[in-house]
């Protein structure tokens, strides 16, 4: 400390020695403003303000390095936190891509099933048509068959009757009744 006052005095009496005149003299300004100066500096010393000061000063150094040291705190937490969003949302986009890949496997397969079903319907329909032609097929050959038969009963009926006498068509009754009662009996 004695060190210290002494290079103040030394700096402070430095330029007093260029003036004119006794420096220890209350008419030398610059003895006045050195004298006043070591006064407040004791003063200062006196209410142990530079302890006060390096006090506030630890208080607002520490105060700081909290605040400091809760923005990391926080910093962490924020990149925890989003480390943690990035993940589910990497999970989400997985699960989001599986759901779409499925709804296109089962479009696929159900394109696949309609198509099928389709194709089933389609033969069916036309083994019905195929049915429904091979049945017209035969009411049409049965019918020119019965229209061929009528017309040839007629044809033969108008022949028998045209070329048979009465004792003929007679003797062919009596002949077609005993033949029913031989099978019969």
């Amino acid at each position: 400390m004695r060190y210290l006052l002494s290079v103040v005095f030394g700096l402070a009496a430095a330029p007093a020695f260029a003036a004119s005149g006794p420096f220890v003299s209350l008419q030398n300004t610059n003895f006045v403003v050195l004298l006043a100066f070591l006064v407040f500096v004791g003063v200062l010393i006196y209410f142990k303000v530079p302890g006060m000061v390096g006090g506030l000063l630890d208080k607002r150094a520490a105060a700081i390095r909290g605040e400091l040291d809760e923005a990391r705190a926080l910093r962490e937490e924020a990149q925890a936190l989003l480390a943690s969003y990035e993940r589910k949302q990497k999970d989400v986009q997985a699960q989001a891509d599986r759901i779409v890949a499925t709804a296109r496997d089962e479009a696929a397969k159900a394109a696949v099933l309609a198509k099928d079903e389709i194709r089933a319907s389609v033969a069916r329909r036309l083994a019905s048509a195929e049915d429904q032609i091979a049945s017209a097929q035969a009411a049409a050959i049965r019918d020119v068959r019965d229209r061929a038969i009528t017309v040839a009963v007629r044809a033969a009926q108008d022949v028998i009757a045209a070329q048979m006498t009465a004792a003929q068509g007679n003797k062919l009754i009596d002949d077609a009744i005993s033949e029913v009662e031989a099978k019969l009996h």
